[in-house]
């Protein structure tokens, strides 16, 4: 007998598979369907059971990939035919991830859901680099903005102004493309280019890397690094507590 048809969107988190929680882990065990992301840590499919049906649907540019529309008729197909479908997503399913659209999609068809929140890519990079995002005295707001517009081709439309005067640590996702017009942004409406700024590649994985700079400079140094995505820009006052040098810097998780 098929179970009710249900979908949880889970955090797979930004690529340790300990970062999970445990609520993560039961819903994996017990998926008939898993829907995954390109950006999870591959180790958490093993937790699903092994007739478990395992759908990548993930998007990468250069190759084939499904394109939205699809992903929500999977999510409906798959929730009515399998019973329970786990949405499998790279750091928390409410940052960036489209969670909004597949919600309606899912809701629209009369099919229950939960959200399993996961940890981002903003505070895993702050965690490995050792900073608090919002330090007593430094910086009283977060802000979580994306670097690319909605269709990743360029910058996002955003208040510069706005985000040139706050004081506020700056959480930039998906910024490679726009690095340097990002910055360059914040420096033109009044940020001090001389700031504190980290990009950090791969966050939480073995191929994590910091590079650290200046407003000023930090879009050469990664030119010159060859910084890929996915990656995550950190600009603010208090990452002069961040323990890393002026330079780029490789970390290795330990992942038992």
């Amino acid at each position: 007998m098929t179970a009710r048809p249900f979908v949880s969107f889970v955090g797979a988190g930004p690529g340790d598979p300990e970062l999970v929680t445990l609520k993560a882990l039961r819903r994996l065990r017990e998926a008939a369907v898993v829907i995954h992301d390109r950006l999870i840590p591959p180790a958490l499919l093993d937790e699903a059971p092994a007739d478990a049906e395992i759908v990548d649907a993930g998007k990468a540019p250069g190759r084939p990939c499904p394109g939205q529309s699809h992903i929500n008729w999977l999510l409906v197909d798959r929730a009515r035919r399998r019973g329970r479908v786990v949405r499998l997503k790279g750091g928390d399913p409410s940052v960036f991830g489209r969670l909004a659209e597949e919600i309606d999609t899912v809701r629209e068809a009369g099919i229950e859901f939960e959200v399993v929140p996961g940890v981002t890519a903003a505070t895993a990079a702050a965690a490995r680099t050792g900073i608090s995002l919002t330090a007593r005295g430094h910086a009283s707001m977060l802000v979580l903005a994306t670097g690319t517009d909605h269709a990743g081709r360029g910058v996002a439309a955003l208040d510069w102004a706005l985000l040139a005067r706050a004081e506020a640590t700056l959480a930039f996702y998906m910024p490679v493309q726009g690095l340097e017009a990002i910055t360059s942004a914040l420096t033109a409406m009044g940020r001090d280019d001389r700031e504190r700024a980290l990009v950090v590649e791969r966050a939480g994985t073995l191929d994590e890397r910091v590079v650290a700079g200046r407003l000023d400079d930090i879009a050469a140094r990664c030119r010159e690094a060859g910084v890929g995505a996915p990656a995550l820009l950190l600009v603010g006052p208090t990452l002069d507590a961040a323990s890393v040098p002026s330079a780029v810097r490789h970390f290795t998780t330990a992942h038992a």
